[in-house]
């Protein structure tokens, strides 16, 4: 009987310690995918001193969709046939979602943001960008019929505070020029999270942003065409390795770390980390670039975050179904 005492206690500890170390693995993995995406903000306005936005973004993409194709591949391989297996878009659902976070997601979201990175700091640029549950949020009552609890709506007024202060005192026509192409760039993104939920599209998630990452490239290199932006004839290799970081960590890797996160810890307690990738900006834009933030816009930023908790975390428990799971995870690779 003492033996069967101390075998059952000896098994009650190793399920402990195996629980504690998914915990600081999840933790882990969470913490270097917000970085990443944090740091594609910081990348993008190194290289915007030498290749116009549209180009740089559609190149981007372009290169992020190749690099997701191998994994496409081998998570095909792993993937049973069946629901959520889907690699190519054949429905109309899953093609309008395609098409929708394509043009939305990708495109509209990161040409605006990277347009105005020319004037705005990467860091605010990060915590404007990032407010996209807070319109998710005010918006999925109207569209999603989902009810908006106290704290949801606490933390939109919040948000709201956070952003005013965020975007700090007047700067003149350009800087409050590239504050609203960010803002829209976020509402354009909250929108698109509407019309992916509406449909509820079921297909595999690494295909589904394969081919949205795609769409997206070919429209943006289609629109830097006709604005005549081209990639520069010559780079240095400074500029190579960071727009090599920009695709491969800032895109790919981002994007599967946030998958895997997404996979063990389900949409709703995953989301509520994303408050770290305005934080890791303005870290990373002070330490490499160099930039400035008042104390204002430091407590905007704060409000923010506490904003994005709020929202996310009070979404509920649950860990949804795998198609939301699918579309969360796409919608935060850019």
């Amino acid at each position: 009987m003492r033996r069967c005492a101390v075998c059952r206690w000896h098994q009650d500890w190793e399920e402990k310690r195996a629980r504690v170390r998914k915990v600081w693995l999840y933790t882990a993995v969470l913490v270097a995918a917000t970085f990443f995406m944090a740091s594609s903000f910081v990348a993008g306005k190194i290289l915007l001193h030498v290749v116009p936005p549209f180009a740089l973004v559609g190149w981007r993409f372009l290169c992020a969709a190749g690099a997701t194709l191998p994994l496409a591949l081998l998570g095909t391989r792993r993937v049973e046939a069946g629901p959520g297996s889907a690699a190519v878009p054949t429905s109309v659902r899953s093609v309008l979602a395609v098409l929708s976070i394509g043009l939305l997601q990708t495109a509209a979201v990161l040409g605006l943001t990277f347009l105005a990175l020319r004037t705005v700091s990467a860091g605010e640029a990060s915590i404007l960008l990032f407010t996209n549950p807070i319109w998710v949020a005010a918006l999925a009552p109207l569209f999603l019929s989902e009810h908006l609890s106290a704290v949801r709506m606490f933390g939109l007024v919040v948000g709201i505070v956070g952003v005013a202060l965020a975007i700090g005192a007047p700067r003149g026509h350009s800087g409050f020029h590239g504050d609203l192409l960010v803002l829209v760039a976020s509402l354009a993104w909250a929108i698109s999270t509407i019309i992916t939920k509406r449909l509820q599209v079921v297909m595999n998630a690494w295909w589904l942003n394969f081919w949205q990452m795609l769409v997206g490239a070919l429209v943006l290199l289609g629109v830097a065409h006709l604005m005549h932006q081209s990639w520069p004839g010559a780079l240095s290799l400074s500029d190579w390795a960071w727009f090599a970081w920009l695709v491969i960590p800032g895109s790919t890797l981002s994007f599967g770390l946030w998958f895997t996160a997404l996979s063990w810890g389900g949409a709703a307690r995953t989301s509520s980390y994303l408050f770290l990738v305005p934080l890791f900006s303005v870290l990373l834009a002070f330490v490499i670039l160099g930039e400035q933030i008042t104390v204002v816009q430091i407590l905007g930023g704060v409000l923010v975050g506490g904003s994005l908790y709020l929202v996310n975390s009070s979404r509920g428990a649950g860990r949804g179904t795998e198609a939301e799971l699918a579309v969360e995870a796409v919608e935060q690779a850019g």
